[in-house]
């Protein structure tokens, strides 16, 4: 019998994760996350209220929506020259939608994503956002439901888990801004049901698929070669190819000349690239919030995510169950990510139900309800990134480190057996 299985749930009485976690009964937490989720959308329905494209910030309704629609137009009109050219794709956009007029875009996209948004760009801006909008909380809703049911402890908290599911910040982020984020939730929860049934080979062409947001990716990859996983890798990199190829196919070689430049001089537009630094929630966000020199920011980047990989890494090769390490795969893939952005968080939706599943397995155990504290705050903290602009302290990223030590520590005390 494991030290973990041979807690009591008295173990951890006496420290304040254990008091807290106690706290969180199901009927508090689901009260809470239905006052969470009638919050943020009756925000949300305020301010889409207006009449018009403009919601009542000022801004374009769906934000970044409008440059994967212009990337629709541009390939609908076989326009593949400006793919990569910011200035005249600003020109372009205030031709497709007037009131977008003074907008500007980094073009970072692979040319591929063009051609998946041109049906989306046959219809105008207002009926097209409505559609890709439609489409992403039909992924979301899919993809939460798919991993809820191999969640065997959540099967009776159904209507907690769809409260928790529509309040979480992820969601409202995604839709707020109309980004491509749901689309990389989708891969992830692939890459998940298919070693759920191992699958490895489906797995990787899921995982390839994200090469449309490479840097969501990058942790995965590294770990799946690190861990021998070549099967896994294998289908990554066709599906990668294959993707890319239909790119290359369609506008030609100058369009992926002028894509990879884009990438390999990504440096020198992180500025617009990242104009609200407190909506960062990535290691480097944390340290370029925190540290004023910029040298030093990339030095204490690297050494914090090469330790988050190794334990990744490590909780990746133990023998404990798939749910304990995808989790870590996915909160890995988000600290680690160089670009990572609030609406990114969605792709931990089956992280913290696969997490929460676990922890109610485990009711009592110090690991146990320090991980369910931390799922119930990181609500909040992922919220609350405008106050770094005064505290400088990402505090949402403490929360996913501490959680990624907490299903390290897991992993460790083989609390679990695969």
């Amino acid at each position: 019998m494991t030290q973990v299985e041979e807690q009591t749930p008295d173990a951890g009485k006496g420290n304040l994760a254990a008091s807290l976690a106690r706290w969180l009964t199901p009927r508090r937490v689901h009260t809470h996350a239905l006052l969470l989720a009638v919050c943020l959308w009756t925000v949300y329905a305020v301010d889409m209220s207006t009449p018009g494209l403009r919601d009542r910030t000022g801004l374009i309704k769906g934000a970044d929506f409008l440059h994967f629609y212009t990337l629709g137009k541009l390939a609908l009109e076989g326009r593949g020259n400006l793919l990569y050219d910011m200035r005249a794709q600003s020109a372009e956009l205030a031709k497709f939608v007037p009131e977008a007029k003074g907008y500007v875009y980094v073009p970072l996209y692979g040319p591929q994503v063009s051609l998946f948004f041109a049906p989306f760009a046959l219809l105008p801006y207002g009926w097209a956002l409505a559609a890709w909008l439609s489409l992403n909380v039909l992924i979301y809703a899919v993809c939460c439901y798919a991993v809820w049911k191999t969640c065997t402890n959540l099967a009776n908290q159904e209507w907690s888990v769809l409260a928790a599911a529509i309040a979480f910040p992820g969601f409202f982020h995604l839709l707020l801004w109309g980004q491509t984020s749901g689309v990389a939730l989708l891969c992830f929860t692939l890459v998940y049901l298919a070693l759920h049934v191992r699958r490895p080979f489906l797995a990787g062409l899921a995982l390839g698929s994200l090469i449309f947001k490479p840097q969501l990716g990058l942790a995965a990859a590294v770990i799946f070669i690190l861990a021998g996983e070549w099967q896994v890798v294998a289908g990554s990199v066709i599906a990668a190819a294959a993707q890319l190829g239909m790119g290359w196919w369609h506008y030609g070689t100058s369009a992926m000349r002028n894509y990879l430049h884009a990438l390999a001089h990504v440096r020198d537009v992180l500025s617009p690239l990242e104009p609200r630094l407190y909506q960062i929630h990535s290691l480097r966000g944390f340290w370029l919030l925190l540290v004023p020199w910029p040298s030093a920011v990339w030095g204490l980047y690297l050494v914090s995510g090469v330790a988050a990989l190794g334990l990744v890494l490590i909780c990746w090769q133990k023998q404990v169950s798939l749910a304990l390490r995808y989790s870590a795969l996915l909160v890995g893939s988000v600290l680690i990510a160089p670009h990572l952005t609030v609406y990114d968080l969605v792709i931990l939706a089956p992280a913290f139900l696969l997490l929460c599943d676990w922890a109610m397995a485990r009711k009592g155990d110090s690991l146990a309800d320090a991980m369910q504290v931390l799922l119930y705050f990181c609500y909040p903290l992922f919220l609350l990134g405008p106050l770094t602009r005064f505290t400088h302290v990402q505090l949402s990223v403490v929360a996913m480190v501490a959680m990624l030590w907490v299903t390290w520590r897991a992993s460790r005390s083989n609390a679990e057996c695969a």
